[in-house]
């Protein structure tokens, strides 16, 4: 059987009728640099496509140190359906930057995450982005101390390591001005908790309301808790209602509780928004399922993942610190006077 030669840059430049040297300076995005012309760089590409040629991935990381691979490790994302959005934006800026992404799903399990480790820094990938589905406190792998990382969703007050999560106080601030400023005067409760120890969400969400309403001479009415989910929501607000609790405004700290919410109201007569506001938060499809849709502070999860990767990748290295991402309003009729 003929055997078929790979084509080298060699063949490229000799087609293109320049030297080798000159033909690697323009493969590699350097002909600004070298001031190669135009009409130089245009026979190279010409040639590359001509000849069908692929460049020798395994020696251009031995001259540039760097194999265009990043890891992503998580423990849920894949599994969340709205979290795995951060590992499509992550994904995405991964591709823009001409970087494979490797993911490794542990589901917590903490001996899956070491050989997840182990084997992206024997792959030799360029860094590795450490992520969570719940925004919360870490404490990073030794294995991963002095190797490039990037923290997602999630930061380790023991590091220095550059973050990037949602900028939860301000989305608490943004869930109580739109009630303010739709004009509701009466009561303010927070429904939902945040039983987990090392979780951020809830207790961040909860200073931006308590500072919103400082801002305007008010205090919340108090917090009513239950786990973030219909269930557990519907039979603590059910509660409130029965001791005799009437609110004009009830932020839920997420959709799953503004479900919850919406049933025990309907079930005392009250109407959203007539008779209760509602703010939610996630901007999940669940949001928009509700009638009315509940106004809901999205949480950026492509946004995140995007600028992870974009931290990652940044020539002279990522800068330390955590980087906060604005929520944004999802619409809904929920909010009324």
């Amino acid at each position: 059987m003929q055997s078929t030669r790979r084509v080298t840059l060699t063949d490229v430049a000799s087609r293109a009728g320049v030297s080798t040297t000159t033909a690697s300076y323009i493969l590699n995005g350097r002909s600004a640099q070298m001031r190669i012309h135009p009409d130089t760089e245009k026979r190279v590409r010409e040639a590359v496509a001509e000849l069908d040629y692929r460049p020798n991935r395994t020696a251009r990381n031995l001259r540039t140190a760097s194999t265009k691979t990043i890891g992503l490790i998580s423990d849920f994302l894949a599994g969340g359906h709205y979290a795995s959005q951060m590992l499509l934006g992550a994904s995405s800026a991964a591709r823009g930057s001409a970087h494979l992404m490797l993911i490794g799903e542990t589901d917590g399990d903490r001996a899956v995450e070491s050989l997840f480790i182990e084997e992206m820094l024997d792959r030799q990938v360029d860094g590795i982005i450490y992520a969570t589905r719940t925004n919360s406190r870490v404490r990073i792998p030794d294995s991963l101390r002095g190797v490039r990382t990037v923290l997602l969703n999630c930061v380790d007050p023991s590091s220095d390591l550059p973050a990037v999560v949602p900028d939860e106080e301000a989305g608490g601030a943004l869930a109580t001005e739109l009630l303010l400023d739709a004009g509701v005067s009466g009561d303010v409760y927070v429904v939902g908790e945040d039983p987990t120890p090392n979780a951020l969400a809830g207790p961040e969400r909860l200073r931006g309301i308590h500072a919103a309403l400082a801002l305007h001479g008010r205090e919340l009415a108090g917090v009513v808790g239950c786990e973030w989910s219909v269930g557990p929501a519907y039979d603590a607000v059910s509660a409130l209602l029965a001791d005799g609790g009437r609110p004009a405004g009830l932020i839920c700290l997420n959709d799953r509780v503004a479900m919850g919410v919406y049933q025990a109201l309907a079930e005392q007569g009250l109407r959203v928004p007539s008779d209760v506001s509602v703010v939610s938060f996630d901007g999940s499809e669940l949001a928009t399922w509700l009638r009315p849709p509940v106004v809901s502070v999205a949480l950026p999860f492509a946004e995140l993942g995007s600028l992870a990767v974009d931290l990652l990748v940044e020539p002279g290295g990522s800068r330390p610190g955590v980087s906060r991402v604005a929520m944004s309003v999802q619409g809904g009729g929920s909010v009324g006077v």
